[in-house]
């Protein structure tokens, strides 16, 4: 008989405390979104190594019947907007999205956050994604550190595409945004420019026909909503009109409703 998802969440637990004695004792809430909590912490907190196959057949199952509870949203669904058929704006769980690549706003470590229900796009996506996300990422950082010394980290505005697991999403590509430190100055908008500019690039060499973009280097990078959302539409928008036909559609993802007003006004 097929495990019901409280089943699968509590071997998933068991496990993910066996591995680790400082969690060894950490008991396991009665109620259903104690137990998603303590899981999804856990997932956040795992560092990246290997993990049987028994542990991923149950964590694939699981968190893909989560993401079809939560509602898959195809990107092809999405209302275009009245100045160009090839944008659209949606606000929402990025997770939830159909889409031949979702845009994931990393840290240079690239091995996602490791700060238990973190709030941030990045803990979202790999805790959705399954721990195969950070393995791959990690395994990616081992090489690029192999060719250019155990220092190195990701630079803004270069991309790094991988598989989405379980998430609806095909691809992950996962950037490094600017951080705003001292004030706006010229060279950060470019950057952030940079960041729109060099994930299409790479959506048109692996042949990704739709992209979904979050709010890149808002939040906590500190980059002014406004002017990152209007680099964003400059950026998008110049792209397409000298790739014409290279892309179907690319939706610019919000969460809070001032985001979504900005893309409104700028977009129609």
């Amino acid at each position: 008989m097929e495990k019901t998802q409280e089943e699968q969440r509590i071997l998933l637990i068991d496990h993910l405390k066996a591995e680790n004695p400082i969690y060894k004792k950490v008991p396991t809430p009665a109620d259903e979104q104690g137990q998603k909590d303590l899981l999804r912490s856990l997932m956040n907190v795992r560092e990246a190594r290997s993990v049987s196959g028994e542990f991923l057949s149950i964590q694939d199952a699981y968190l893909r019947r989560e993401s079809i509870i939560k509602g898959i949203v195809d990107v092809e669904s999405i209302p275009a907007c009245a100045g160009d058929p090839r944008l659209s704006i949606w606000q929402g769980d990025i997770t939830r999205l159909k889409a031949d690549a979702i845009v994931n706003a990393a840290n240079s470590q690239m091995q996602g956050c490791f700060i238990p229900l973190h709030g941030c796009i990045d803990n979202c996506i790999h805790s959705y994604a399954g721990v195969q996300l950070r393995l791959e990422c990690a395994d990616r950082m081992r090489q690029m550190r192999l060719e250019h010394g155990d220092d190195y980290d990701q630079p803004t505005a270069v991309p790094m595409l991988t598989d989405a697991y379980n998430l609806p999403a095909k691809k992950v590509i996962h950037i490094v945004g600017p951080i705003v430190q001292f004030g706006l100055t010229a060279e950060l908008e470019k950057d952030l420019a940079d960041c729109y500019k060099n994930t299409l690039d790479l959506c048109l060499e692996n042949g990704l026909r739709n992209v979904a973009f979050c709010c890149i280097s808002t939040g906590v990078f500190r980059f002014p909503n406004q002017r990152a959302a209007e680099i964003a539409v400059e950026t998008v928008s110049k792209w397409l009109a000298e790739h014409d036909g290279a892309i179907d559609r690319v939706v610019f993802n919000v969460w809070k409703d001032t985001d979504r007003e900005i893309y409104r006004e700028l977009l129609g």
